[in-house]
């Protein structure tokens, strides 16, 4: 699962008009915004002064800083091939001014590495987000709680209760349940055209939901009812805060209170919804049901927030704001990741033919489904997902990460409280690391030099969980709910794409989290081994 990632970036995906338009006004009513940008600027002109005396300079900026707005105009729609044509020449640590907030721009595994891993410790924090404020009081959860004691704290338990490989291991049913349900929903429209991309976003919605809250999310239309929430709060951490980029502006009540309006309603649905959630597992728990749910083997997150609360200390804000992280984070990372791998597959005849090859090779002739016990001899179907994380990492900018005291990277001066981004979308693309880069390759993971490159933190060529201190916690839950339904979705069916079509557009949507432009619809063909059983 990966986090999601702050407003901010939000900001570079407005229309330049109505950017500039913002802007102006907020230039006539907070002049000393305006003296802050020419600031940096003198900042800028100084550098070499700077590392005279200190020794040490500030990274690289680009040219052409605006008043106000400092770099914004650079970004455009898709800040991630900006950003690395940026660093193509200016270097691959930059310090950028997006409003008048600094940001070092990270775009090579070296210097992930020097921020990830030798200064961990220094850039584990958060910047502040405005929706999350607001969402969740002073109760975070993990994602944008910044680093200190709570933030230990809050990650012990998820880590150590919620999302250990032996509980990831505990929900194999429930996945084994949903996939069926999904491959079912399939057989029904075969030979048809399906929307691929709404029935994966409703498996791994439904999955989720039912990891968090056991078979409750099932009564009274409730995985409909999450669904609508997830997608409204993603909306809103995906929408333009300008405070966060011009803290000044936070002094005037009425662009907070257009924030404002917006969160507290999405808070009060979240709460009407998890409010009934956990009254409905206190109730199990004080009729010591829960014991005996202990003993089987699926046991919900619900269940285990309940069992820990004395030990923790957790109160009912910060339990529910730990789920909302649950939910929010575990839909978007599978279902992106499982969309773009069968695109790939579909435009990729040869590498579809092989893993299929593969799959139908090692699941047992009296099978109909694929289980998580023959996907231990599947390296190619790791391998492909590999490919899919390096091609598409559903967060292209990582979720931003903030310096909390003045370092040395590479022999530049971080200040502290900077917004630290890293283009794990460049670096995972960055011909110095890969050979053919763009090409969809999963071979490069069998044999060759990047043979045993992985993304669980320690090749910082690849990190599209992130790494260090701040790595994603769920990366295990992702990875088993994607294994699974691909394997499935290959072993049951072979897809064909409509009539008329020769091609998939895979042309990327910069958000939140990245997403295809246009809606995956393919045909499957019931695979004839699995009819006849």
């Amino acid at each position: 699962m990966v986090m999601a990632i702050s407003s901010s970036y939000a900001l570079m995906l407005l229309p330049l008009p109505l950017l500039a338009l913002l802007l102006l006004i907020a230039s006539f009513l907070l002049r000393p915004a305006a003296s802050s940008a020419t600031s940096w600027d003198k900042q800028q002109q100084s550098r070499i002064s700077h590392g005279k005396k200190n020794k040490l300079p500030l990274p690289p900026s680009p040219p052409g800083g605006l008043p106000i707005i400092g770099h914004l105009h650079l970004m455009g729609a898709q800040p991630h091939l900006a950003l690395r044509d940026l660093a193509k020449k200016h270097g691959d640590l930059m310090l950028l001014r997006l409003g008048a907030v600094p940001n070092l721009i990270v775009s090579s595994a070296c210097a992930a590495e020097a921020v990830m891993r030798m200064h961990d410790h220094v850039f584990a924090s958060r910047p502040r987000s405005t929706v999350a404020e607001i969402l969740f009081k002073s109760s975070m959860g993990v994602a944008f709680l910044p680093y200190g004691e709570q933030w230990r704290k809050n990650r012990k338990l998820v880590t150590a209760h919620l999302l250990t490989v032996k509980k990831v291991k505990s929900f194999g049913q429930a996945r084994r349940d949903e996939v069926r349900l999904a491959i079912a929903k399939i057989r029904m429209h075969a030979s048809t055209v399906i929307d691929m991309s709404d029935l994966i976003y409703s498996f791994s919605n439904d999955l989720v939901c039912r990891a968090v809250s056991g078979k409750f999310f099932m009564e009274e239309g409730r995985n409909q009812l999450f669904r609508e929430i997830i997608e409204m709060h993603m909306a809103l951490l995906d929408g333009f805060n300008v405070q966060e980029y011009f803290p000044r502006l936070a002094q005037f009540d009425l662009l907070t209170r257009v924030v404002s309006g917006k969160v507290k309603k999405l808070q009060e649905r979240w709460h009407q919804l998890l409010d009934k959630l956990i009254d409905a597992h206190a109730n199990k728990s004080s009729r010591n049901l829960i014991d005996d749910a202990r003993n089987e083997q699926e046991t919900d997150f619900i269940d285990v927030l309940l069992s820990l609360q004395q030990e923790y200390g957790l109160t009912s804000d910060q339990m529910k704001a730990i789920l909302i992280d649950m939910f929010a984070a575990g839909t978007d990372t599978s279902y992106i990741t499982m969309e773009y791998a069968l695109a790939e597959l579909v435009r990729n005849p040869h590498v579809m033919a092989k893993l299929q090859a593969e799959v139908r090779k090692n699941t047992p002739n009296n099978q109909q489904m694929v289980t998580e016990e023959n996907l231990g001899n599947m390296t190619y179907l790791k391998a492909i997902i590999k490919e899919t994380l390096r091609l598409h990492p559903p967060a292209p900018l990582l979720v931003p990460h903030q310096s909390m005291v003045d370092s040395n990277i590479d022999g530049y001066m971080i200040p502290a409280q900077t917004r630290v981004i890293i283009n794990a979308w460049a670096i995972s693309r960055d011909p110095r690391s890969w050979d053919r880069a763009e090409e969809f390759i999963p071979d490069r993971f069998i044999t060759g030099s990047t043979v045993g490159v992985d993304f669980k933190g320690s090749d910082f060529q690849f990190t599209p969980f992130g790494a260090g201190r701040r790595i994603c916690p769920g990366l295990n839950f992702a990875l088993a709910t994607v294994e699974t339904m691909l394997a499935n979705l290959i072993y049951c069916f072979d897809w064909e794409l409509p009539t008329g079509r020769e091609d998939i557009d895979m042309t990327d949507v910069f958000g939140l989290t990245m997403h295809r432009k246009e809606k995956l619809f393919l045909v499957p063909k019931p695979f004839d081994h699995v009819l006849e059983n």
